[in-house]
């Protein structure tokens, strides 16, 4: 378990990731009763989504890993694909960007810098074309709002309606598409 404390941050939350485990993000000034009060609180929460991160590993841990040749031509794809489709959601969005690049990565599937520069997973293009589109959309409404606020996810929905149905397909199919990337 990790605790990360932020000065910024107004209330307790709970994360569950891969390659971390359990995180519990807290306001800087919450005081170590409280986390551990938020803590038993949700305990039936973190035993549910740790198991089910657990059974989510095992599955992964058996996929077949791409080889080096494979992921070059995802990323081939990825560079034909992907530019196409943030030139036409930004213009729908209204907004600039600077550079585009494709990386094969082992934990997101895009980002956004405050630079304009958009990445995104070339494992993408194994993903149905609506989750591309999701995750497009996604990392250029950041140049318009660079958090999850409701106005950043009104601005995702206003260009692209299905938005929430994709992205829970990618929760549901990722990790699995994740495990395919090669070990370091």
């Amino acid at each position: 378990m990790k605790i990360i404390r932020s000065p910024k941050r107004k209330t307790l939350a709970l994360q569950i990731k891969p390659r971390e485990g359990l995180i519990v993000r807290v306001p800087l000034r919450a005081s170590k009763e409280q986390v551990e009060k938020f803590i038993n609180d949700h305990k039936l929460w973190i035993e549910k989504h740790l198991k089910a991160m657990e059974k989510l590993q095992q599955e992964a841990s058996s996929v077949e890993k791409l080889s080096v040749d494979e992921i070059k031509v995802l990323a081939a794809q990825a560079l034909k694909i992907i530019p196409e489709k943030v030139r036409h959601y930004a213009s729908l969005l209204g907004v600039t960007y600077a550079r585009i690049t494709i990386r094969n990565q082992k934990s997101r599937w895009g980002s956004c810098s405050s630079k304009k520069n958009l990445n995104f997973n070339c494992l993408l293009m194994l993903t149905p074309t609506e989750v591309i589109d999701s995750v497009v959309v996604h990392e250029l409404a950041h140049l318009k709002e660079m958090n999850h606020s409701e106005r950043f996810y009104a601005e995702v929905l206003r260009v692209f309606p299905d938005y929430w149905k994709w992205n829970r397909w990618l929760k549901e199919n990722g990790t699995a598409i994740m495990a395919k990337t090669l070990s370091e």
